[in-house]
C-alpha cells in the first residue's frame, strides 16, 4: 500500500479512538439526525406535496418511496453493525498449523508453555498477555471492548462496537446506504435551502423552515464525510487490508492476504 493510503488510514483510526468515550450517545445523535431528516422530508415538504396533483404529487411520491427504502436499509444495516459480535477468539483456541510462516507442522506442547511465558521468544504464534491466550493471524485486542477481536480493523464509536471480520460487511453496507441517503435528502432539500436567501416568499412556520435548513446542512457535512471513509474502505477490501494493518504492515510488492479484488470482495461479502 502507498503510503499517502496508509496515513490516512491512521488519521481516521485515531480519530475513532479519541470519541471512544461518548459510548451510547452517539446512537442517539445518529437517531436524532435520523428523525430531523425525516420530519423535513417527509413531514414538511414532500409528504403535503402528495394532494397538490399532477407531476408535483408524483415526483413527491418518488422521492419518499426512495427515500423509505434507503432509509429502511440504512436502520438495517446500522443495527447489524451495533449488534452483530465483531468475531472472538473460540476458548481454549489452539493452532494447529504454523499460521504465520504458513508451515504445516503443529506446535509442540513445550513449545506452547514458552508462549504462555513469553510470546516473543517464539514468532510463530502470537499471545494476548491481557486476555492470556493465543490470538490467530489478524487477530486484534480491544482495549475499549477488553477482549481480543478476530480480523480487527478498528473500533468505532458510532456504532459503539468493534468492527472485525464478522460485521464488518454490515459496516461497509451501512457506509453505502448513509452515502446515498445522505446525498438524496441534499439534493432533494437543495431547492428548498437555496430559497433561504432569495427574495421570495417561504411557505411554512420558522420553526419547520428552521428544521430543513439544519436537515440540509447535516446531510451535507455527513455525505461529504462518508464518501471518504467509502472510498477508503472499499480500497482497503480490494486489497484484503483492515484499517490496523493498513498502518502496521511495510511496504511490500505483495500482501500476503491479497487474493485478488474479486475474491477479496466475497470473502467480506459471505
Amino acid at each position: 500500500m502507498h503510503r499517502s493510503g496508509t496515513t490516512m488510514a491512521w488519521n481516521v483510526f485515531k480519530f475513532c479512538t479519541a470519541l471512544r468515550g461518548l459510548g451510547s450517545i452517539m446512537i442517539l445523535l445518529v437517531l436524532g439526525v435520523v428523525g430531523v431528516t425525516y420530519y423535513a422530508v417527509v413531514l414538511t415538504n414532500y409528504g403535503p406535496a402528495l394532494s397538490q396533483g399532477g407531476l408535483d404529487s408524483l415526483a413527491a411520491l418518488t422521492i419518499l418511496i426512495l427515500f423509505h427504502f434507503l432509509l429502511a436499509m440504512l436502520l438495517w444495516s446500522y443495527f447489524s453493525v451495533v449488534f452483530t459480535d465483531p468475531g472472538v477468539v473460540p476458548p481454549n483456541w489452539r493452532p494447529s498449523t504454523d499460521e504465520e510462516r504458513g508451515e504445516s507442522d503443529p506446535l509442540n506442547s513445550l513449545e506452547f508453555v514458552g508462549l504462555q511465558a513469553d510470546s516473543s521468544s517464539n514468532p510463530r504464534v502470537r499471545f494476548c498477555r491481557k486476555c492470556n491466550q493465543l490470538k490467530p493471524s489478524r487477530c486484534h485486542h480491544c482495549s475499549v471492548c477488553g477482549r481480543c477481536v478476530l480480523k480487527m480493523d478498528h473500533h468505532c464509536v458510532w456504532v459503539v462496537n468493534c468492527v472485525g471480520a464478522l460485521n464488518y460487511k454490515y459496516f461497509l453496507l451501512f457506509l453505502f446506504y448513509t452515502f446515498l441517503e445522505t446525498t438524496l435528502v441534499t439534493l432533494v432539500l437543495m431547492p428548498h435551502f437555496i430559497a433561504f436567501f432569495s427574495d421570495e416568499e417561504i411557505p411554512g412556520t420558522p420553526g419547520t423552515l428552521a428544521t430543513t435548513f439544519l436537515a440540509f446542512v447535516l446531510n451535507l457535512a455527513f455525505a461529504l464525510s462518508v464518501m471518504g471513509f467509502l472510498i477508503m474502505h472499499i480500497s482497503l477490501v480490494a486489497g484484503n487490508t483492515t484499517t490496523i494493518e493498513a498502518y502496521e504492515k511495510k511496504t511490500s510488492t505483495k500482501w500476503r492476504y491479497d487474493l485478488g479484488k474479486k475474491k477479496n470482495f466475497e470473502q467480506v461479502s459471505c
